[in-house]
């Protein structure tokens, strides 16, 4: 079950802001760069992402229906900066709740099975 939309707004006005500047550097963490699919400008969002050796793995918090991943699905690519990093990153693809958790640390699988999150999405590294 998602979080609430209210909590997704104040993160989307507040939070976002502040950590988009050092969500890149601390473990778990990522700030997703991509394109507005009907503006086309350039949006930077803060997440908690993983990275295995094909694909980074994101916890879909509030669900699918959220404008950065609708954004990310509809691009050829997006860039993940990730420990400084910058990555390159398709389309994110659904993958199974089970398989989610087993690509994320128990610590924080503790955690996301707390706030009842169900979905997961994995970006293939270009």
């Amino acid at each position: 079950m998602p979080l609430p939309a209210s909590l997704r707004r104040v993160n989307r006005r507040v939070t976002n802001r502040l950590t988009r500047s050092y969500a890149s550097r601390i473990p778990w963490h990522c700030v997703l760069e991509h394109k507005g699919r009907k503006t086309g400008a350039v949006y930077k969002t803060p997440l908690m992402a993983w990275r295995g050796e094909s694909a980074v793995v994101v916890a879909l918090s509030y669900g699918s229906d959220v404008d950065w991943l609708k954004n990310a699905r509809a691009a050829a690519e997006s860039v993940m900066v990730m420990g400084g990093a910058r990555i390159r990153v398709g389309p994110p693809e659904a993958i199974r709740r089970a398989e989610g958790y087993s690509l994320v640390p128990k610590s924080v699988g503790v955690l996301l099975a707390a706030l009842d999150v169900d979905e997961f999405v994995a970006f293939p590294i270009l």
